[in-house]
């Protein structure tokens, strides 16, 4: 008689079901996976397909499978949501630098609709976030996402206990690295934005006749455009970066999530 495995009871098949959870998770927020242009059908289809991949390691790394319930079920997918949010992070921090870019150069009213998500964002914002998108696939950021998540199931095995508090306030702290990364990117921008404006502020101080600010508006967006084409070939050294980067967020973030 053919016995039938019962994800529900200890064994590979509760380890198979716990990994397509947190892949799952994964899915569900990591960049160029969760992207709406991806039906939820091609998403199904791939956590199924990478599970099926992933299994002989799944099941040689990971120690002894508890039983499945809900609560080891929220876990796993807290675990890759936290794997996610850690990618995404990188990604959010080109549409924070081009919302400054817009904010600064005064570019913030032209909108366009973000491929990816399908929601009405700013031109800047959505250029930099597929520049910076093609660029993570060009390096196989992809790639390292499924790797890290492969690795993941030695340094928190499917099943163990977390500490979701500990856990979900590392994620509240990525904010910081959101912001700080965005700005890093703007930064060229903004400084030689500041310039200009400043230049033109003491040349309409000391030369009262000439009418400075009826240029001050196309001038700031000339600046923003030119150094932003200049400072493009520095955005591709920076993304070549992320991968480590993203390596130490996620073993963070784990180590903040293990008990």
């Amino acid at each position: 008689m053919t016995q039938v495995l019962n994800p529900f009871e200890p064994g590979p098949a509760a380890g198979l079901a716990l990994f397509a959870t947190r892949l799952g998770g994964l899915v569900l927020v990591a960049p160029v996976f969760s992207a709406k242009t991806v039906p939820a059908a091609v998403r199904t289809a791939l956590v199924l397909i990478l599970t099926i991949t992933l299994a002989p390691a799944l099941l040689a790394r990971s120690g002894p499978i508890p039983v499945v319930g809900t609560t080891t079920l929220v876990s796993e997918l807290l675990i890759g949501i936290a794997l996610g949010i850690g990618a995404a992070v990188f990604i959010g921090a080109a549409e924070v630098a081009g919302d400054v870019i817009s904010l600064q150069t005064g570019l913030s009213g032209a909108g366009s609709l973000d491929p990816l998500t399908q929601l009405q964002s700013q031109t800047l914002s959505d250029f930099l976030k597929m520049l910076v998108t093609t660029l993570w696939l060009a390096i196989g950021g992809h790639l390292i996402v499924l790797e890290v998540l492969a690795d993941s199931a030695t340094l928190l095995p499917p099943g163990e206990a977390i500490a979701a508090r500990d856990g979900l306030f590392a994620l509240l702290q990525l904010g910081t690295l959101l912001f700080a990364m965005g700005l890093q990117i703007a930064a060229p921008v903004v400084a030689a934005v500041f310039v200009g404006q400043v230049a033109m502020g003491v040349l309409a101080r000391t030369a009262p006749q000439l009418q400075v600010f009826m240029l001050a508006y196309p001038l700031q967006i000339a600046i923003g455009v030119v150094v932003l084409a200049l400072t493009l070939p520095f955005l591709g050294v920076t993304v070549g970066s992320w991968p480590e980067q993203y390596r130490s967020v996620v073993a963070n973030l784990l180590d903040a999530l293990a008990r």
